[in-house]
């Protein structure tokens, strides 16, 4: 059970990454609501990888989190905010999935 909160807590580490680059290009009211975004899923994903620990060793768990906030964030990167698909990121890409299954 605790892998499957540390999966959804990699998720919500995409969505706090997420938020937080529409919030730079929001404004206003709509800044605000991606900032209470950021806000939530940070704590949602914090507590998720806690609870996961608790009984996934630390250091495996941290591994897992990040690498799937790390590419999905490149993933969401690439979609929502048209970043390029140049050979580096794609070159290194794989290496970030790699390190999710460390």
């Amino acid at each position: 059970m605790n892998w499957v909160l540390l999966i959804i807590g990699g998720f919500f580490e995409i969505g706090f990454a997420t938020c937080l680059g529409k919030a730079k290009e929001a404004s206003g009211t709509e800044f605000v609501l991606w900032i209470i975004g950021f806000f939530v899923c940070l704590t949602i994903s914090m507590l998720l990888l806690y609870k996961a620990s608790l009984t996934i060793p630390i250091g495996t768990a941290y591994a897992v989190w990040t690498g799937i906030g790390a590419c999905g964030t490149v993933i969401m990167g690439l979609l929502l905010f048209n970043e390029p698909a140049d050979f580096w990121r794609l070159f290194f890409f794989p290496h970030l999935s790699a390190a999710s299954l460390a």
